[in-house]
Formats: C-alpha cells, sequence, structure tokens
C-alpha cells in the first residue's frame, strides 16, 4: 500500500469512526451518517434535526436503512444543484444512489432496516425488548453505519 492510499484508508476510517461515535451517544442511524459528513455548510443542529425522522427505517417503520437515508441526504448536499434543476445533474445524483443502493445490498442483502435485523419489530416492546437483549444495535447497525460510510466514502472519491 503507497502512502497516498495509507492517507486516504486513514481518512475513509475517520468517518466511519465519527458515526459510530455519534450513533453510540444516542443519535439515530442517519443523523449519525450525516453527522460524519457534514463539510458541507450545513449548520450541524440543522443537520441532526432534518436527519431525525429517517432513523430506524424512517420513523422506526423499518423501512430504508436510516444510514442509506442519511448517505443520500450527504450525496444530495454534496452533488445536488440548489434549485438550478437540470435532468443531466439530477440523473447524476440518482446514479450515485442507485450505487449506495446495489453496494449496500451486494455486503447485506437488503436496505430494509426490518430485514437486517431479521424480523425484529421494533415497533412493539417485545421487539424492543429482543432488539436490546440481543445486541442488535452492536451486532448489527454498528456495521451497517460503518458500511454505509465506507461506500459513501468511494462513491466520493471516485467523483472527486
Amino acid at each position: 500500500m503507497t502512502e497516498e492510499q495509507k492517507i486516504k484508508e486513514m481518512v475513509k476510517q475517520k468517518y466511519s469512526e465519527k458515526a459510530l461515535k455519534k450513533f453510540n451517544d444516542g443519535y439515530n442511524c442517519a443523523q449519525s451518517v450525516l453527522y460524519a459528513f457534514n463539510e458541507y455548510n450545513l449548520d450541524e443542529n440543522l443537520a441532526l434535526n432534518i436527519s431525525v425522522g429517517f432513523g430506524v427505517g424512517m420513523g422506526r417503520k423499518q423501512e430504508v436503512c436510516g444510514a442509506i437515508s442519511g448517505a443520500i441526504m450527504v450525496l444530495g448536499l454534496k452533488y445536488g444543484n440548489n434549485g438550478n434543476s437540470t435532468q443531466e445533474k439530477i440523473n447524476s445524483v440518482y446514479e450515485k444512489v442507485q450505487c449506495l443502493f446495489d453496494e449496500f445490498i451486494k455486503k447485506k442483502g437488503t436496505v430494509k432496516c426490518i430485514e437486517l435485523l431479521n424480523g425484529c419489530n421494533l415497533l412493539t416492546d417485545k421487539g424492543q425488548k429482543y432488539f436490546r437483549n440481543n445486541n442488535l444495535k452492536e451486532n448489527v447497525c454498528n456495521e451497517c453505519v460503518a458500511l454505509t460510510c465506507k461506500i459513501l466514502e468511494n462513491i466520493i472519491e471516485e467523483n472527486s
């Protein structure tokens, strides 16, 4: 591994570590990913507030993994068009989002939160208890947050 590759790898780890720290401090998956990549002049409190509803698969409905939702927000911030909509720019963002989904699915088989958690229903007390007792946050969610950061870093690096 060259020195340049080592430096790039250290930068990549920074994002994952930053996201995991925020996640383990009690913020949700979407908030943690957006926070880790918040280099796009978005006020920190605004970023955390905007992304809060996307956690646990959007309001705990366990649809699309919140880490993926946070990453989509990052892609929009980085590559969006500030209201100057051109179809080419929109299509470019959509392609990056599709790449994010495809790469995540290659590794995890799905982007659906409930499937990632093997059917654990977090809308019920029983499901929440199972989640805690089986350390699913540490065993599943941490991995999803870190993986999403890694995929997002690669997408950004490839488009720099």
